[in-house]
């Protein structure tokens, strides 16, 4: 049986440290002007050219917990109610490659005072057509609740929860 056409399979994306390179889930090559590589985790910012709503994204993977968390620079007029844009997903390192499988659900973060998770219908179908494993599926359902509980326990302070797991973010305007 074929998916409804609003169903789309796993966005996927390539990080190239070496070659300072990203290709985004539609195969687009993107230059990064930072790349930073730590055992846990990759840091990657990098301009996004032709883009309405933003110009520049900056974005931590954090295979261990199956995370990636975004900053947008939102162009004038574009402007979002969120501090952090938490993507659920499987990102592996492979040397100076690392690739993101997104399992669909976000979470919207808005420091201090909140959490959203969207895409939860996204999910469900795609389980339901079999673009994703029901593994997978389960695994981003308990990654997405115990990373919204976390979060409620440290005040929405991303950078506190993950601090108390020894890791320490920095971003590109602090």
């Amino acid at each position: 049986m074929d998916p409804p056409a609003h169903i789309h399979p796993p966005k996927r994306e390539t990080f190239d440290v070496a070659a300072r390179t990203n290709t985004d889930p539609k195969g687009i090559e993107r230059a990064v002007d930072i790349y930073e590589v730590q055992p846990w985790r990759l840091y990657m910012a990098r301009p996004t050219p032709g883009r309405a709503q933003f110009h520049y994204l900056e974005s931590w993977l954090l295979p261990a917990l199956h995370l990636r968390v975004t900053v947008f620079h939102f162009n004038p007029g574009h402007e979002r109610d969120q501090d952090f844009y938490l993507d659920v997903g499987d990102y592996t390192r492979d040397g100076d490659r690392w690739s993101g499988e997104d399992h669909y659900l976000d979470l919207v973060l808005r420091a201090g005072h909140g959490v959203q998770l969207t895409d939860v219908d996204e999910l469900l179908a795609a389980v339901g057509a079999g673009l994703l494993s029901h593994d997978a599926g389960r695994r981003a359902v308990h990654v997405a609740v115990d990373t919204v509980d976390a979060l409620a326990r440290h005040d929405y302070d991303l950078h506190r929860w993950l601090a108390s797991k020894g890791m320490v973010l920095t971003w590109r305007d602090t």
